[in-house]
């Protein structure tokens, strides 16, 4: 897909309007409610759908699968996301008027990380096919880890970013009022405990955006579609994470799905290449990608929701 320099612009503005939307929103320190983040995830998902559909009808039908596709792949991995944000802020005892902030600060920050990492991957595959293995193979690999560490807590108070700031600016003990991360006493400048939380959520980010930049090239090789793909799921995470809060805990099948997703796009990966140097090889199409996401994503949350009602019934039964 040719993306033209002036609808790169016309869509980075769009998306600059959108950014400074939700900064005034989440400009006053608030408690999050369940209607407030319902409608704003209804808005941004509304907001991702209509932009699709518009690449649907100016690009055609394969980018706009490719956009759908890349997006509830970055969807679900931001789901999986959302158990570490949770730790991080529980770990720090974030009160919930300042949380909004400080995912809303880690979401912009990560949106920039992963628009460099998608320049430096399109360039690396336009350059080097075999680019393609690579990034299929550290899917596969993620896939793995993940299955296998799933449950563990990460230890991110003792993490090397924060660890880092320490060295460099001391913390104060208690949280401001105004959302501050830095305040100023006794003529020093001091970081709040928000600063420790938003470099820890950052650090965080990196590492995610490792995981799911690859998965989207695994979809599509237009840097447009893996860019917009990315900034819609990320925009809408903060309203996400408030609304799914205490849904989490009951996700107990997500990381197989995301397993299998992840292992899936890797594979199709590796094809991709090996399809392009013997043209034999079934090079596996994006609306069967489109498919299989919608598919392993249903039945996981599916199965999910059966295990956690079924294990609250046998301790209620239990109990009684």
């Amino acid at each position: 897909m040719s993306v033209s320099l002036w609808v790169w612009a016309a869509t980075i503005a769009g998306l600059a309007i959108i950014v400074a939307i939700d900064i005034w929103h989440a400009r006053r320190p608030h408690h999050v409610g369940f209607k407030e983040a319902t409608t704003w995830s209804v808005i941004y998902i509304a907001l991702a759908i209509l932009f699709g559909i518009g690449v649907m009808i100016f690009g055609g039908t394969e980018p706009g699968t490719e956009f759908f596709a890349g997006w509830l792949i970055e969807k679900s991995l931001s789901v999986d996301n959302l158990f570490v944000f949770a730790v991080i802020l529980g770990t720090f005892g974030v009160p919930d008027k300042h949380q909004q902030k400080v995912l809303l600060i880690g979401i912009l920050g990560a949106l920039v990380m992963r628009a460099i990492f998608i320049a430096v991957g399109a360039a690396a595959i336009q350059r080097f096919a075999v680019t393609f293995v690579v990034f299929g193979a550290f899917l596969i690999y993620t896939a793995i880890k993940l299955v296998r560490s799933h449950g563990e807590q990460p230890d991110v108070g003792n993490s090397r970013a924060v660890k880092m700031l320490r060295r460099f600016i001391p913390v104060t003990d208690d949280y401001p009022d105004s959302s501050a991360l830095t305040v100023k006493r006794d003529g020093k400048r001091l970081a709040t405990p928000l600063l420790v939380v938003v470099v820890t959520i950052l650090s965080v980010d990196l590492v995610f955006a490792l995981d799911s930049i690859p998965a989207v090239f695994g979809v599509t090789e237009s840097a447009y579609i893996v860019f917009t793909a990315n900034a819609f799921a990320l925009l809408g995470l903060r309203a996400l994470y408030f609304l799914l809060i205490g849904l989490l805990d009951r996700l107990v099948h997500l990381h197989f799905g995301l397993a299998f997703v992840l292992a899936f796009i890797g594979v199709k990966l590796i094809l991709h290449y090996a399809h392009t140097v013997w043209p034999s090889v079934p090079d596996i199409p994006t609306a069967l990608s489109l498919a299989v996401v919608i598919l392993t994503l249903a039945v996981t949350t599916f199965t999910s929701l059966r295990a956690t009602r079924k294990a609250s019934r046998e301790v209620t039964a239990d109990h009684g």
